[in-house]
């Protein structure tokens, strides 16, 4: 079970890594020509906010564990990340994109697990 709490991690951490950095390096235009048409709704600090969280979380998912310094805020990080999907998932059904809702739910589900493995039965 601690391998696969460790590779969903990681996964998630790539994921939200590459994600988060693409709306910090890039302009909120560029990302809503690009497809992201979701960033229309917000503030092109909100954008960045929103990235920046999310390569917060993506650290806080791997480095504390790899290095045993404040190893709760894995867990912490996971849960984040849940907070997170449930933000994206409302935003793009009240936006009527509803297989975008699909994506946030399986994220939604593979950071919730995480968040049960390592504050509950797989704890460092």
């Amino acid at each position: 079970m601690n391998l696969a709490l460790w590779i969903v991690a990681g996964l998630l951490a790539a994921v939200f890594g590459v994600a988060g950095l693409m709306k910090l390096a890039q302009p909120k235009e560029r990302l809503a020509a690009s497809g992201l048409a979701w960033t229309e709704d917000f503030s092109a600090g909100a954008v960045k906010a929103i990235g920046g969280l999310e390569v917060l979380a993506a650290l806080g998912l791997i480095l504390p564990a790899t290095f045993g310094v404040v190893p709760i805020l894995t867990p912490l990080a996971a849960a984040g990340l849940v907070i997170v999907m449930i933000g994206a998932a409302v935003t793009h059904g009240r936006r009527g994109e509803h297989p975008a809702i699909a994506v946030n739910v399986v994220l939604l589900v593979l950071a919730a697990f995480v968040a049960w493995g390592r504050f509950g039965p797989h704890a460092f």
